[in-house]
């Protein structure tokens, strides 16, 4: 039976979607959906909508949040925004001028707005000339969502030439990792390492990603390992 959202924890489900082309590199793609507390459901990082997806996201209630965590994840906005009407967009700094064509409510901020505060916590990660995420912490399951700046690739995933550029930008490191490319666009340390200790003080259990397997245990550890070169 096609099963398209993986319960994760409480009130906290997962759903793979189809490779996405970056740049010529074969990603593979993850969402986020949160039940929230006061009711309706948060959907973060949304993923190609598939009819299977759709009706099992339905299943859980009304979708009334759709979260754009940084500039790079757009490309399925417009699908969800046209299919689910009455859900707002809240989208990460800098989408609003990348794409004009989308109906953006909000531009998430370095806390959460009062509609998901009772149940996630937020920080935008400043300083990157990639990109400026959004992190989050889902209370209910104590899951931390990385975007793009945590990322990992199995063995064998890229080949050629591909290979060679994913293993020197530290994409294929046995643990998840933050890739080469944004340790170097960190221009602005400083403002990164305070994002970074309002994360590590979240008492995570769990990590997920975008691109790579959940980390499903010791999450606040993993977290301090990920970002050592960051801190040390």
């Amino acid at each position: 039976m096609d099963r398209p959202l993986q319960s994760f924890g409480p009130d906290l489900w997962l759903a793979d979607g189809p490779i996405a082309q970056v740049a010529g590199f074969p990603y593979p793609t993850r969402m986020a959906v949160v039940r929230l507390s006061g009711g309706g459901l948060w959907i973060w990082s949304p993923v190609a909508l598939t009819e299977g997806l759709r009706q099992a996201v339905e299943a859980l209630g009304e979708v009334r949040h759709i979260i754009a965590p940084n500039s790079l994840h757009d490309l399925h906005l417009a699908q969800w925004v046209t299919t689910f009407r009455l859900a707002t967009l809240s989208a990460a700094p800098s989408l609003r001028k990348l794409r004009p064509d989308l109906p953006i409510a909000l531009e998430l901020a370095d806390a959460p707005p009062p509609a998901w505060a009772a149940d996630l916590d937020q920080v935008l990660v400043h300083g990157n000339a990639i990109t400026t995420e959004a992190v989050f912490f889902h209370r209910a399951s104590r899951t931390v969502l990385f975007t793009d700046l945590i990322q990992q690739f199995p063995s064998g995933w890229f080949h050629g030439w591909r290979a060679l550029v994913a293993r020197l930008d530290l994409m294929t490191e046995p643990e998840p990792a933050v890739p080469r490319k944004f340790r170097l666009a960190f221009t602005d340390r400083g403002a990164a390492r305070l994002a970074l200790a309002r994360i590590e003080a979240w008492p995570a259990s769990a990590v997920v990603m975008a691109h790579g397997n959940p980390v499903e245990r010791d999450g606040q550890a993993f977290i301090g390992r990920a970002f050592r070169w960051l801190t040390g």
